[in-house]
């Protein structure tokens, strides 16, 4: 794996069209550090290759979803009951867009 240092973040930085202090680019120097050391010792594990890399850590199903049933909707009144301001049979709402 390529080496992390500061002259690469600033080309990476560079070619994202972006500048950041010496300061910053320490910190994302260290920062880095940090990550290679950690994927280093992940890496280190024994087997680790057999696995299917997660990229979501919970397992997602779409059954939440009703079977859609039709049905005889409800009348115009029954509907428009609650409803604060009507105009020609329909909810008049706020608008919202300029």
């Amino acid at each position: 794996m390529k080496e992390i240092n500061k002259n690469v973040l600033k080309d990476a930085a560079n070619r994202l069209l972006f500048d950041m202090t010496e300061e910053q680019y320490d910190l994302l120097e260290k920062e880095f550090a940090i990550l290679t050391k950690q994927m280093n010792l992940i890496g280190q594990i024994k087997g680790v290759d057999e696995f299917e890399p997660m990229t979501f850590p919970f397992d997602v199903s779409n059954d939440l979803l009703r079977e859609d049933v039709s049905s005889t909707p409800l009348p115009r009144e029954v509907a428009l009951a609650n409803a604060k301001d009507i105009v020609d049979g329909q909810i008049k709402l706020p608008k919202v867009v300029g």
